[in-house]
């Protein structure tokens, strides 16, 4: 595949708006502050996922996937880490992809996995800086802008307005019923931010979420309601990327109930 037709495909579409908003956001945060981070992220993910795909298609192929991932490990992490921690993780997020497979496709989001998994190696901190929280407030019209645009390009309008709606409005009826000073952090930087740039590049991870816009609003309802439940019971700094994992673990468990229910029915018609 050519460059130019790589960056039309929905994974190189990612690539370059998620690239260009770590780019704004390190300007923003500071790029001696962010860019040892980012580095070791990057480069640990395609340093572990070039001979793998390698050994897989027999050829040298650009690990795409890993530098995706890697972008997103460190643009959720607290720049504050140590470098080796944003290598850890994102090299056990492109492992994952490997280990945790229904057929063809991955189950978890190989970024939201790693940051939870090495969160208890760790006990990292998620800032979410890649989101812009800490830039001018007109900083949120452009991740609103490139978020609906790749959304709307890889048709996953429906799991986002499903987990933003059920997210919010459960922060909303608990401020009505319960204290409005534990939920309203929801609606501030850098929990908004962090909420719609979750929503936009990790709710509509293509190989993670389904295709078809019923099964979407389903996926997002669970996202939000785990996510919410894990904020209000626990208070685990990953309680976005939880809800996540267990929408994932929903969508594989879907994904091989309809393969079954289809060989079942190509199995009856052939009798």
């Amino acid at each position: 595949m050519t460059l130019g037709r790589f960056l039309r495909t929905p994974k190189g579409l990612a690539l370059i708006i998620i690239a260009g908003l770590a780019v704004l956001a390190a300007w923003g945060e500071g790029v001696t502050l962010v860019a040892p981070g980012l580095a070791a992220a990057m480069g640990a993910a395609m340093v572990v996922d070039a001979p793998i795909l390698r050994f897989r298609s027999g050829r040298w192929t650009f690990p795409s996937g890993a530098l995706l991932t890697g972008l997103i490990v460190a643009m959720i992490l607290t720049p504050q880490e140590p470098w080796y921690v944003f290598a850890v993780t994102a090299a056990v997020g492109v492992v994952s992809k490997y280990l945790l497979r229904v057929r063809t496709a991955n189950i978890f989001n190989p970024a939201a996995l790693a940051l939870v998994a090495t969160f208890y190696v760790f006990h990292t901190g998620q800032s979410w800086w890649g989101a812009l929280p800490e830039m001018t407030p007109y900083a949120l019209l452009i991740l609103l802008a490139t978020g609906l645009y790749l959304t709307q390009r890889v048709n996953k309008i429906p799991v986002v307005l499903a987990f933003l709606g059920s997210y919010y409005l459960l922060a909303t009826i608990t401020a009505y019923i319960g204290d409005p000073a534990g939920v309203a952090e929801l609606y501030r930087a850098p929990d908004l931010h962090a909420a719609l740039y979750f929503a936009f590049f990790m709710v509509t991870d293509p190989p993670t979420s389904p295709p078809k816009h019923r099964d979407q609003v389903v996926f997002g309802v669970i996202v939000a309601v785990v996510s919410y439940a894990v904020f209000e019971l626990i208070g685990a700094v990953y309680f976005l990327l939880a809800g996540l994992l267990a929408a994932n673990g929903w969508e594989a468990w879907r994904r091989v109930r309809s393969r079954a229910t289809t060989l079942r029915s190509r199995v009856v018609r052939s009798g």
